[in-house]
Protein backbone atom coordinates (compact mmCIF):
# COMPACT_ATOMS: atom_id res chain seq x y z
CA UNK A 1 0.00 0.00 0.00
CA UNK A 2 1.12 3.60 -1.04
CA UNK A 3 -0.50 6.15 0.25
CA UNK A 4 -0.11 9.90 -2.01
CA UNK A 5 2.73 11.20 -0.40
CA UNK A 6 4.44 7.49 -0.02
CA UNK A 7 5.21 8.85 4.15
CA UNK A 8 4.01 5.03 5.20
CA UNK A 9 6.11 3.26 2.36
CA UNK A 10 8.71 0.92 4.28
CA UNK A 11 6.62 0.35 7.46
CA UNK A 12 8.48 -2.82 7.93
CA UNK A 13 12.00 -3.71 6.08
CA UNK A 14 11.27 -6.57 3.52
CA UNK A 15 7.56 -6.69 3.95
CA UNK A 16 4.79 -4.93 1.29
CA UNK A 17 3.50 -2.00 3.21
CA UNK A 18 -0.79 -4.03 2.99
CA UNK A 19 1.27 -6.79 4.88
CA UNK A 20 2.65 -4.87 7.45
CA UNK A 21 -0.13 -2.95 7.76
CA UNK A 22 -2.23 -5.60 8.86
CA UNK A 23 0.39 -6.41 11.23
CA UNK A 24 0.41 -3.03 12.80
CA UNK A 25 -3.53 -3.59 12.85
CA UNK A 26 -3.68 -6.46 14.90
CA UNK A 27 -1.46 -4.67 17.80
CA UNK A 28 -3.72 -3.63 20.91
CA UNK A 29 -5.02 -0.36 20.82
CA UNK A 30 -3.47 0.51 24.01
CA UNK A 31 -0.38 0.28 22.63
CA UNK A 32 -0.55 2.90 19.34
CA UNK A 33 0.55 5.55 21.27
CA UNK A 34 3.93 3.98 22.04
CA UNK A 35 3.89 2.60 18.61
CA UNK A 36 3.63 5.91 17.12
CA UNK A 37 7.10 6.87 19.07
CA UNK A 38 8.91 4.48 16.42
CA UNK A 39 8.96 6.36 13.27
CA UNK A 40 7.07 8.65 11.02
CA UNK A 41 5.99 6.39 8.76
CA UNK A 42 4.25 3.99 12.03
CA UNK A 43 3.01 7.30 13.13
CA UNK A 44 1.15 8.23 9.55
CA UNK A 45 -0.17 4.65 9.36
CA UNK A 46 -1.31 4.24 12.80
CA UNK A 47 -3.46 7.39 12.46
CA UNK A 48 -4.53 6.66 9.08
CA UNK A 49 -8.06 5.67 7.77
CA UNK A 50 -6.53 2.40 6.27
CA UNK A 51 -6.44 1.41 9.78
CA UNK A 52 -9.61 1.24 10.85
CA UNK A 53 -10.20 -0.73 7.47
CA UNK A 54 -7.47 -3.30 8.33
CA UNK A 55 -8.13 -4.26 11.75
CA UNK A 56 -11.71 -4.66 10.56
CA UNK A 57 -10.40 -7.44 8.09
CA UNK A 58 -7.99 -8.90 10.44
CA UNK A 59 -11.22 -9.22 12.77
CA UNK A 60 -9.12 -6.94 15.10
CA UNK A 61 -11.56 -4.50 15.93
CA UNK A 62 -12.00 -3.56 19.82
CA UNK A 63 -15.07 -2.26 22.20
CA UNK A 64 -14.02 0.53 24.37
CA UNK A 65 -16.27 2.31 26.89
CA UNK A 66 -16.44 6.58 26.49
CA UNK A 67 -18.17 7.89 29.45
CA UNK A 68 -18.88 11.67 30.42
CA UNK A 69 -19.49 11.97 34.00
CA UNK A 70 -20.86 15.53 36.20
CA UNK A 71 -17.41 15.83 37.21
CA UNK A 72 -15.07 17.60 35.43
CA UNK A 73 -16.67 19.79 32.65
CA UNK A 74 -17.00 18.28 29.45
CA UNK A 75 -14.09 15.70 30.24
CA UNK A 76 -14.79 12.16 28.47
CA UNK A 77 -12.62 9.15 29.24
CA UNK A 78 -12.24 6.42 27.51
CA UNK A 79 -11.97 2.30 28.85
CA UNK A 80 -10.29 -0.26 26.91
CA UNK A 81 -11.77 -3.62 28.67
CA UNK A 82 -8.55 -5.56 27.29
CA UNK A 83 -6.02 -3.25 29.01
CA UNK A 84 -8.28 -2.71 32.19
CA UNK A 85 -7.17 0.65 31.34
CA UNK A 86 -8.88 4.09 31.45
CA UNK A 87 -7.82 6.63 29.30
CA UNK A 88 -8.36 10.50 29.26
CA UNK A 89 -9.86 12.41 26.19
CA UNK A 90 -9.22 16.24 25.21
CA UNK A 91 -11.66 18.39 26.79
CA UNK A 92 -14.60 18.60 24.64
CA UNK A 93 -14.53 22.39 22.86
CA UNK A 94 -18.14 23.13 23.17
CA UNK A 95 -18.84 26.69 24.76
CA UNK A 96 -21.68 25.41 26.53
CA UNK A 97 -20.78 24.40 30.11
CA UNK A 98 -21.03 21.22 31.84
CA UNK A 99 -23.11 19.52 29.12
CA UNK A 100 -26.01 17.15 29.19
CA UNK A 101 -29.00 16.14 27.95
CA UNK A 102 -26.84 15.19 24.86
CA UNK A 103 -27.08 12.30 22.48
CA UNK A 104 -23.81 9.79 21.94
CA UNK A 105 -23.11 7.44 19.27
CA UNK A 106 -20.48 5.71 17.38
CA UNK A 107 -20.34 5.16 13.96
CA UNK A 108 -17.14 4.92 11.40
CA UNK A 109 -14.73 4.31 14.41
CA UNK A 110 -15.72 7.87 15.39
CA UNK A 111 -17.45 9.26 18.69
CA UNK A 112 -20.49 11.91 17.86
CA UNK A 113 -21.64 13.84 20.54
CA UNK A 114 -24.86 15.90 19.61
CA UNK A 115 -27.17 18.58 20.77
CA UNK A 116 -27.96 18.70 25.03
CA UNK A 117 -27.64 21.73 27.02
CA UNK A 118 -25.52 23.18 29.56
CA UNK A 119 -25.87 21.75 33.14
CA UNK A 120 -23.70 24.69 33.96
CA UNK A 121 -23.75 27.19 37.17
CA UNK A 122 -22.84 30.17 38.02
CA UNK A 123 -21.48 30.29 41.14
CA UNK A 124 -21.78 33.69 41.93
CA UNK A 125 -25.07 34.01 41.23
CA UNK A 126 -26.59 30.59 41.25
CA UNK A 127 -28.26 30.89 38.17
CA UNK A 128 -27.94 28.00 35.62
CA UNK A 129 -26.99 28.94 31.96
CA UNK A 130 -29.85 29.00 30.14
CA UNK A 131 -29.11 27.04 27.19
CA UNK A 132 -31.49 23.87 27.42
CA UNK A 133 -30.87 22.60 23.80
CA UNK A 134 -28.80 23.05 21.25
CA UNK A 135 -27.84 21.45 17.45
CA UNK A 136 -24.20 21.27 18.17
CA UNK A 137 -22.53 18.17 16.79
CA UNK A 138 -18.77 17.61 17.76
CA UNK A 139 -17.03 13.89 16.75
CA UNK A 140 -14.03 12.29 18.10
CA UNK A 141 -11.35 10.82 16.04
CA UNK A 142 -9.63 8.22 18.34
CA UNK A 143 -6.68 7.80 15.54
CA UNK A 144 -5.86 11.49 15.32
CA UNK A 145 -6.87 11.83 19.43
CA UNK A 146 -9.03 15.42 18.12
CA UNK A 147 -12.54 16.71 18.40
CA UNK A 148 -13.87 18.00 15.15
CA UNK A 149 -17.18 20.39 14.64
CA UNK A 150 -19.84 18.76 12.31
CA UNK A 151 -23.24 20.00 10.79
CA UNK A 152 -25.55 20.79 12.97
CA UNK A 153 -28.94 19.20 13.45
CA UNK A 154 -31.78 20.54 11.33
CA UNK A 155 -33.21 21.00 15.22
CA UNK A 156 -32.16 22.21 18.44
CA UNK A 157 -32.98 19.32 20.76
CA UNK A 158 -32.43 17.44 24.22
CA UNK A 159 -33.12 14.52 25.76
CA UNK A 160 -34.13 12.83 22.68
CA UNK A 161 -33.45 9.10 21.26
CA UNK A 162 -30.40 8.32 19.32
CA UNK A 163 -29.07 5.82 17.58
CA UNK A 164 -26.97 4.29 15.22
CA UNK A 165 -28.31 2.39 11.88
CA UNK A 166 -26.53 1.11 8.98
CA UNK A 167 -23.51 3.36 9.46
CA UNK A 168 -25.69 6.38 10.13
CA UNK A 169 -26.84 8.20 12.81
CA UNK A 170 -30.70 9.00 13.67
CA UNK A 171 -32.31 11.46 16.02
CA UNK A 172 -36.01 11.82 17.25
CA UNK A 173 -38.09 13.21 19.86
CA UNK A 174 -36.85 15.27 23.02
CA UNK A 175 -37.06 19.21 23.97
CA UNK A 176 -36.34 22.11 22.26
CA UNK A 177 -34.77 25.00 24.05
CA UNK A 178 -38.31 26.51 25.00
CA UNK A 179 -38.17 23.06 27.12
CA UNK A 180 -41.41 22.02 24.70
CA UNK A 181 -41.28 18.43 23.46
CA UNK A 182 -40.91 17.43 19.41
CA UNK A 183 -42.20 14.69 17.10
CA UNK A 184 -39.25 15.95 14.53
CA UNK A 185 -37.00 12.95 13.70
CA UNK A 186 -33.52 13.21 11.08
CA UNK A 187 -30.71 11.51 9.90
CA UNK A 188 -27.01 11.93 9.39
CA UNK A 189 -24.69 10.52 7.19
CA UNK A 190 -20.93 11.23 8.61
CA UNK A 191 -19.17 10.41 5.53
CA UNK A 192 -21.09 13.34 3.57
CA UNK A 193 -21.47 15.61 6.97
CA UNK A 194 -25.18 15.86 5.85
CA UNK A 195 -28.61 16.02 7.57
CA UNK A 196 -31.65 14.90 6.11
CA UNK A 197 -35.47 14.89 7.52
CA UNK A 198 -37.18 11.97 8.70
CA UNK A 199 -40.90 11.22 9.02
CA UNK A 200 -42.22 12.55 12.21
CA UNK A 201 -42.71 10.16 15.66
CA UNK A 202 -46.59 9.28 15.77
CA UNK A 203 -46.66 11.39 19.12
CA UNK A 204 -44.35 13.11 21.75
CA UNK A 205 -44.59 12.83 25.36
CA UNK A 206 -43.60 15.12 27.80
CA UNK A 207 -40.58 12.90 29.31
CA UNK A 208 -37.32 12.01 28.14
CA UNK A 209 -36.54 9.17 25.73
CA UNK A 210 -34.34 7.30 24.31
CA UNK A 211 -33.74 4.60 21.63
CA UNK A 212 -31.95 1.33 21.26
CA UNK A 213 -32.00 -0.62 18.07
CA UNK A 214 -32.89 -4.20 18.19
CA UNK A 215 -33.58 -6.48 15.64
CA UNK A 216 -31.90 -3.88 12.94
CA UNK A 217 -34.49 -1.29 13.69
CA UNK A 218 -34.91 1.64 15.69
CA UNK A 219 -37.42 1.51 18.78
CA UNK A 220 -37.83 4.51 20.83
CA UNK A 221 -38.69 4.75 24.19
CA UNK A 222 -40.56 7.35 26.61
CA UNK A 223 -40.09 7.29 30.25
CA UNK A 224 -43.05 6.33 32.16
CA UNK A 225 -45.02 4.75 28.45
CA UNK A 226 -45.53 1.52 27.61
CA UNK A 227 -45.92 2.61 24.14
CA UNK A 228 -42.48 2.09 21.63
CA UNK A 229 -42.28 3.58 18.80
CA UNK A 230 -40.25 1.42 15.89
CA UNK A 231 -39.13 2.76 12.68
CA UNK A 232 -40.40 0.38 9.73
CA UNK A 233 -40.73 0.53 6.43
CA UNK A 234 -37.15 1.52 5.43
CA UNK A 235 -37.15 4.69 7.50
CA UNK A 236 -41.10 5.77 5.71
CA UNK A 237 -42.84 5.42 9.11
CA UNK A 238 -43.06 4.97 12.68
CA UNK A 239 -44.77 2.13 14.01
CA UNK A 240 -46.39 1.97 17.64
CA UNK A 241 -46.60 -0.93 19.26
CA UNK A 242 -47.17 -1.61 23.31
CA UNK A 243 -44.67 -3.80 24.45
CA UNK A 244 -45.46 -3.40 28.15
CA UNK A 245 -41.51 -3.59 29.26
CA UNK A 246 -40.75 -2.71 32.68
CA UNK A 247 -39.10 0.66 33.30
CA UNK A 248 -35.11 1.23 34.05
CA UNK A 249 -32.30 1.42 32.54
CA UNK A 250 -31.57 -0.37 29.51
CA UNK A 251 -28.91 -2.52 27.75
CA UNK A 252 -28.66 -4.24 24.68
CA UNK A 253 -26.29 -7.14 24.41
CA UNK A 254 -25.62 -9.11 21.73
CA UNK A 255 -29.21 -8.26 19.84
CA UNK A 256 -30.53 -9.47 23.69
CA UNK A 257 -32.43 -6.31 25.76
CA UNK A 258 -31.87 -5.86 29.24
CA UNK A 259 -33.28 -3.81 31.97
CA UNK A 260 -32.74 -3.12 35.53
CA UNK A 261 -36.02 -2.82 37.75
CA UNK A 262 -36.30 -2.61 41.60
CA UNK A 263 -33.02 -4.07 41.79
CA UNK A 264 -33.32 -6.81 39.62
CA UNK A 265 -31.47 -7.47 36.01
CA UNK A 266 -34.20 -8.88 33.44
CA UNK A 267 -33.63 -10.26 29.85
CA UNK A 268 -36.97 -9.04 28.26
CA UNK A 269 -37.92 -11.20 25.41
CA UNK A 270 -38.95 -9.07 21.74
CA UNK A 271 -43.05 -8.32 21.42
CA UNK A 272 -45.99 -6.85 23.47
CA UNK A 273 -46.53 -10.02 25.65
CA UNK A 274 -42.74 -10.97 25.60
CA UNK A 275 -41.57 -13.04 28.66
CA UNK A 276 -39.10 -11.47 31.03
CA UNK A 277 -36.49 -13.78 32.90
CA UNK A 278 -34.70 -12.71 35.93
CA UNK A 279 -30.76 -12.71 35.36
CA UNK A 280 -29.57 -11.22 38.06
CA UNK A 281 -29.62 -9.68 41.43
CA UNK A 282 -28.54 -6.21 41.54
CA UNK A 283 -30.05 -4.83 45.40
CA UNK A 284 -26.61 -3.14 45.87
CA UNK A 285 -27.37 -0.68 42.68
CA UNK A 286 -31.01 0.55 44.71
CA UNK A 287 -28.97 3.12 46.27
CA UNK A 288 -27.60 4.43 43.64
CA UNK A 289 -28.45 6.82 40.85
CA UNK A 290 -27.40 8.54 37.87
CA UNK A 291 -25.29 5.71 36.37
CA UNK A 292 -24.57 4.30 33.03
CA UNK A 293 -25.36 1.22 32.10
CA UNK A 294 -24.77 -0.19 28.30
CA UNK A 295 -23.60 -3.75 26.67
CA UNK A 296 -19.95 -4.39 26.08
CA UNK A 297 -19.60 -7.79 24.28
CA UNK A 298 -21.30 -10.29 26.25
CA UNK A 299 -21.13 -8.05 29.54
CA UNK A 300 -23.34 -5.02 30.71
CA UNK A 301 -21.20 -2.30 32.83
CA UNK A 302 -22.54 0.08 35.56
CA UNK A 303 -20.64 3.08 35.28
CA UNK A 304 -20.65 5.89 38.08
CA UNK A 305 -23.45 7.58 39.60
CA UNK A 306 -24.18 8.46 42.76
CA UNK A 307 -24.96 6.99 45.71
CA UNK A 308 -28.04 8.31 48.30
CA UNK A 309 -27.95 6.03 51.37
CA UNK A 310 -27.29 8.52 54.42
CA UNK A 311 -25.39 11.30 52.51
CA UNK A 312 -24.35 11.44 48.82
CA UNK A 313 -21.23 10.52 47.36
CA UNK A 314 -20.49 10.67 43.45
CA UNK A 315 -18.77 7.30 42.21
CA UNK A 316 -16.55 6.36 39.61
CA UNK A 317 -17.10 2.67 40.46
CA UNK A 318 -17.43 0.44 37.39
CA UNK A 319 -19.30 -2.45 37.84
CA UNK A 320 -19.33 -5.74 35.33
CA UNK A 321 -22.37 -8.41 35.03
CA UNK A 322 -21.28 -11.17 32.54
CA UNK A 323 -25.06 -12.05 31.11
CA UNK A 324 -23.10 -14.31 28.29
CA UNK A 325 -22.41 -17.16 31.31
CA UNK A 326 -24.27 -19.89 32.88
CA UNK A 327 -24.30 -18.32 35.90
CA UNK A 328 -23.84 -14.65 35.88
CA UNK A 329 -22.34 -13.11 37.99
CA UNK A 330 -20.85 -9.89 39.34
CA UNK A 331 -17.53 -7.95 39.39
CA UNK A 332 -15.72 -5.15 39.72
CA UNK A 333 -13.07 -3.66 37.31
CA UNK A 334 -10.71 -0.47 37.59
CA UNK A 335 -13.15 2.83 38.59
CA UNK A 336 -13.04 5.86 36.13
CA UNK A 337 -9.37 7.44 36.67
CA UNK A 338 -10.68 11.10 36.52
CA UNK A 339 -14.35 11.39 36.18
CA UNK A 340 -16.80 10.52 38.57
CA UNK A 341 -20.40 11.28 39.23
CA UNK A 342 -23.85 10.97 37.41
CA UNK A 343 -23.33 9.74 33.60
CA UNK A 344 -24.59 12.28 31.26
CA UNK A 345 -23.38 10.11 28.11
CA UNK A 346 -21.86 6.42 27.44
CA UNK A 347 -21.40 4.97 24.37
CA UNK A 348 -19.34 2.41 23.03
CA UNK A 349 -16.80 2.96 20.35
CA UNK A 350 -15.60 0.51 17.92
CA UNK A 351 -11.66 0.40 16.69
Amino acid sequence: MRCKTDIMSGLIDGLPDVIALQCLARVPFSLHLRLQLVCRSWRAALRSPELLKAREEANASEDLLCVLAFEPDNVWQLYDPLADNWITLPVLPSQIRHLARFGVISVHGKLFVLGGGSDGVDPSTGDHDGIFATNEVWAYDPLLRLWSRRAPMLVPRAMFACCALDGKIIVAGGFTNCRKSISKSEIYDPLRDVWDTLPDLNHSHNSTCSGVVIGGKMHVLHKGLSTVQILEDKRQRWAVEDYGWPQGPIAVVQGEYYVLSHGIMFKQEMGGEGARKVVSLAVDLQSRIGFGMIGVGEEIYVVGGVVTNQFIKPLSDVDVLNVGSERPTWRQVKPMSRCQGSVLGCALLTI
